[in-house]
């Protein structure tokens, strides 16, 4: 099924190369125009703020909750009837040291909000909550996908995995321009888009 967008695109290869340009475009953007600085760290409103930003030139929902139950693979999201209540738990959730910024990052997984486009906007919002709280940033030139992603669907169960995967991979170089943008290459990496390269956009 393709997303209703709003290049009109109903072919899902192209829509998956404009989506990636498109965002990944905006994502450069956020960081150079220095709107990132403007993100309200580790709410939902944060979180959809980045959203909205990254998906608003392709997608009507950017930034909107999800109306519609979703899943990936063998795993339901959180139902829609309990997606705001989770939501409003993940914004109470306290976030002052690592071990509990990744548990409210592995919640806001569960949660996924979001129609499409969850897991890059979350690790953009994670990076910006471990900035502001510890003073280090994940390279995720560090994190292996695979790895990755198997600790990321364990996590719903167990998350030490996750959490032991991105500690080896903190760097305290939170304002480095080059990492952030590697690091949007490896997200997008993770979910299957690698047509561009985001300095070349």
């Amino acid at each position: 099924m393709i997303l209703e967008n709003k290049l009109n695109i109903t072919n899902q290869v192209e829509l998956a190369k404009a989506e990636e340009k498109i965002s990944k475009q905006k994502a450069k953007l956020l960081f150079d125009s220095g709107a990132i600085a403007k993100v309200e760290v580790g709410t939902f409103a944060g979180l959809s703020f980045i959203h909205a930003y990254l998906f608003e030139d392709i997608y009507d929902f950017a930034g909107q909750i999800r109306t519609v139950n979703i899943s990936k693979g063998n795993f339901r999201f959180a139902p829609l009837m309990y997606l705001q209540q989770s939501l409003f738990h993940i914004d109470t959730m306290p976030q002052g040291n690592f071990d509990q910024i990744i548990e409210k990052y592995v919640e806001m997984n569960i949660a996924h909000p979001f129609r499409e486009g969850n897991g890059r906007a979350t690790r953009i919002w994670i990076d910006l909550i471990l900035k502001k709280e510890i003073k280090q940033v994940v390279d995720w030139n560090l994190v292996d996908k695979e790895e990755y992603l198997s600790a990321m669907e364990r996590s719903v169960v167990k998350d030490i995995e996750i959490k032991v995967l991105l500690k080896q991979a903190l760097t305290n170089h939170i304002d480095d321009r080059a990492l952030f943008m590697k690091g949007i290459d490896v997200s997008y990496y993770y979910e299957g888009y690698s047509e561009f390269r985001i300095e070349e956009l």
